[in-house]
């Protein structure tokens, strides 16, 4: 499908802090915006149905951009899917992206297709953006540190 990315990538950790990591609001804005952005939730409402609004932040720039979405699918440590749509009308059309997790011997699987990516933003981009929240996702999850 033309304006997808799909990512692959085993994690040391459990399918329950990675599920927790994109849908708990101070764990999604340490991990998931691309280096050299910060970013703020404006809600996260983590159901069926329910919606989310954040903002990446250029930290160079100052320069922002909105975006929130839906979420379509939630099946505990298993699968997340979600509709983003960005504030831009430049940027119009609805992303939808899919997760999936699955244990494996060494931590977790996990797979990720982001779909309707707009024709403004360069695919490759979007594969060098996942890359560096994914290492960045790493980062939270994989150390297990006890109380």
């Amino acid at each position: 499908m033309p304006n997808t990315v799909k990512l692959h990538r085993i994690l040391k950790t459990t399918p329950e802090k990675i599920y927790r990591a994109f849908l708990e609001p101070d764990a999604l804005i340490k991990w998931i915006p691309p280096y050299g952005f910060t970013a703020r939730t404006e809600h996260l409402d983590a159901r069926v149905g329910g919606t989310f609004r954040m903002s990446f932040i250029n930290f160079s720039t100052g320069h922002s951009h909105s975006f929130g979405g839906e979420y379509l699918e939630l099946l505990p440590f298993e699968r997340i899917s979600y509709t983003d749509k960005f504030d831009d009308p430049n940027l119009s059309g609805e992303i939808v992206v899919v997760i999936e997790l699955k244990k494996v011997s060494c931590g977790t699987e996990i797979n990720i297709e982001q779909s309707g990516i707009p024709d403004l933003i360069p695919v490759e981009m979007c594969y060098l953006g996942w890359q560096e929240s994914l290492l960045q996702l790493a980062n939270l999850v994989e150390p297990n540190i006890p109380n």
